[in-house]
């Protein structure tokens, strides 16, 4: 079984987590939320949900993760950058071809470990201007070898589904697209 691990700090964007949770769970993956914070309760931006996590990021070591997710959010994807724990995962999965996919802002997690430089990527069009030395695509969402970013919120299930894409055979896939109604 795959396994994904999503990364939650305080004031992600809801949608921008929940849908690739819900999506690749239809699809058979294992979904690890861990909490990037003192609590295992991670709130969203503008308060609309808590998710609880089962574990936090300093007890987790991501050897036998297949796809790290990194939501966006204000300030999530901020204090997802100003965390050296996150930016040493992120690290961890680019330089063993991991799959690492971030949403909205963020794709300057990604920037702030210094890795995919010259890559082709998409995001929130507030922080274009902190993805010097990327490659931007004004796309929905954009696979670069193992770096796979999107727009933002509005774009959250072409993500989820990305993802899925990477981790799942054409059958599996098909058939969670078509009890989506897709």
């Amino acid at each position: 079984m795959k396994k994904a691990y999503i990364l939650l700090a305080e004031g992600f964007e809801v949608i921008e987590a929940l849908a690739p949770i819900d999506i690749l769970k239809r699809a058979g993956v294992e979904v690890v939320k861990v909490a990037v914070g003192s609590s295992l309760d991670i709130t969203s931006s503008h308060n609309h949900a808590t998710l609880d996590c089962i574990y936090r990021i300093e007890d987790i070591s991501f050897d036998d993760g297949d796809v790290l997710i990194l939501p966006g959010g204000n300030p999530g994807y901020i204090n997802l950058r100003n965390n050296d724990l996150v930016l040493d995962a992120v690290r961890k999965f680019f330089n063993s071809d991991r799959l690492i996919a971030a949403i909205c802002g963020a794709p300057t997690v990604i920037a702030m470990a210094g890795i995919g430089i010259n890559r082709n990527i998409t995001c929130h069009s507030s922080v274009l201007h902190e993805m010097t030395g990327y490659n931007y695509t004004k796309a929905s969402v954009i696979k670069d070898d193992n770096i796979l970013t999107a727009a933002g919120a509005g774009h959250s299930i072409a993500f989820g589904l990305e993802i899925a894409k990477c981790l799942v055979d054409n059958d599996t896939l098909s058939r969670t697209q078509q009890g989506m109604e897709l």
